[in-house]
């Protein structure tokens, strides 16, 4: 039976299509509020600790829900999470567009960072789903490629805040977000199992519980590996989308709204490129090696993490240019393959719980680290210091996942 295609796409690329929007949403809606410091400071009275706050409170809302988006997600369905997910960061977007104190801004971001913890783990498990073998890291990665045009596209706040003032930019988005919604009720459904996979089910005893389930994934020797990775990379990324704005600005005399854009667009550009091109290579690599898709995260950062180095320390913006795509590149190669690889190492029952669990842990040392590099900002230690250890940590990091990959071999 020839099967039915949506606008001339099969359905696993079409969910794909429509997801990608939510997921370029996902990280523009987060992403707003680091291009507009200056009005947003000005505005509230605040100190670099403070607002580098409202990003840490998102994060560690954001991890803490993590695990149990990825286990609703596993146990009542990705479609309806998504959905849900989608609703209610949108309208907190749309109120953090209303807040007229300090505290209400905590607030909306928290309930931002809360739901918007059940969107990534629901959606690349369903990707994954519909995606097998040939095209699940090209998949995964497309579906990425929405991340970086969400946080490039979060750097025209600057643009935004300066044409409209800061507030603009959360009502539009998160109106459009609410709206979008209605596509995704009649575009989103969940991956039947096949006749094999109902079958294996029913000569399964009772559904695992959730002590057994953490047991599972705790005693496993390469889950942890790629859980400090994660954190590793969690810490690294949210101090790049966290400071680098601000970084920019300082150090090159750049104004807000170009140095908003400067930090998200040539990053996200080096990543779009990444995904695509990690994507590619290690779904033909994985066909004749098993440990491809650890592999092209390897090589990503070995080759990526020390341009992060060169970035902070550089006078001339081109080479900063170049090191940023690079980095980009980097970040590209290890979200198409990650959850590929993650699939590899754990129960596919549970593959959402456990991506949880790496956003979990990853978005709270995050989170903590945003804070940290505002406290040290106003304590006049440089940002260039505090990116040059931050990729120190990620080739430390990166080098760690070297032992799964000989232990795979043995």
């Amino acid at each position: 039976m020839k099967e039915k295609k949506i606008l001339g796409l099969s359905y696993p690329w079409f969910l794909v299509s429509i997801l990608w929007v939510v997921a370029f949403l996902n990280y523009l809606d987060r992403i707003l509020i680091t291009s507009m410091r200056d009005p947003i400071v000005a505005d509230f009275q605040l100190n670099d600790a403070q607002f580098g706050l409202l990003t840490s409170v998102f994060l560690w809302s954001y991890g803490f829900l993590s695990p149990f988006g990825g286990y609703f997600a596993d146990k009542i369905g990705r479609r309806k999470v998504i959905i849900f997910s989608v609703v209610v960061w949108s309208a907190a977007t749309v109120f953090t567009g209303y807040a007229q104190t300090y505290h209400q801004m905590i607030i909306s971001r928290i309930i931002m960072g809360m739901s918007e913890a059940c969107y990534i783990p629901a959606a690349l498990a369903l990707i994954t789903d519909y995606h097998k073998g040939k095209t699940r890291s090209l998949a995964t990665g497309i579906h990425m490629s929405g991340l970086y045009a969400g946080l490039a596209l979060g750097g025209v706040g600057g643009f935004i805040a300066e044409a409209y003032g800061w507030r603009f930019g959360f009502h539009l988005f998160g109106i459009f977000g609410i709206l979008y919604s209605f596509v995704l009720i009649y575009g989103l459904k969940d991956k039947k199992a096949s006749a094999e996979e109902l079958a294996a089910a029913e000569t399964k005893e009772e559904p695992i519980k959730i002590s057994a389930l953490l047991s599972q994934l705790f005693k496993n020797y390469a889950f942890i590996i790629i859980l400090i990775f994660f954190c590793v990379l969690g810490m690294v990324n949210w101090l790049v989308n966290g400071w680098m704005p601000t970084f920019l600005k300082e150090s090159f005399d750049l104004g807000l709204g170009e140095a908003g854009i400067s930090a998200t667009a040539y990053i996200q550009i080096g990543s779009f490129v990444g995904v695509l091109l990690g994507g590619i290579i290690s779904d033909r690599w994985s066909a004749t090696n098993p440990n491809a898709r650890l592999n092209m995260i390897i090589i990503g950062f070995l080759v990526g993490a020390p341009f992060l180095f060169l970035l902070s320390f550089t006078s001339v913006f081109a080479i900063a240019i170049a090191a940023m795509f690079i980095f980009g590149l980097a970040r590209g190669f290890n979200d198409s393959n990650l959850m590929p690889a993650l699939r590899q190492i754990i129960n596919e029952k549970y593959i959402a719980t456990g991506y949880g669990f790496l956003n979990f842990l990853s978005t709270i040392v995050g989170g903590l680290m945003v804070y940290v590099g505002g406290a040290l900002k106003d304590a006049a230690i440089p940002l260039s210091v505090v990116y040059q250890f931050s990729a120190a940590c990620l080739i430390l990091g990166t080098l760690s996942l070297f032992l799964i990959v000989k232990r795979t071999k043995k």
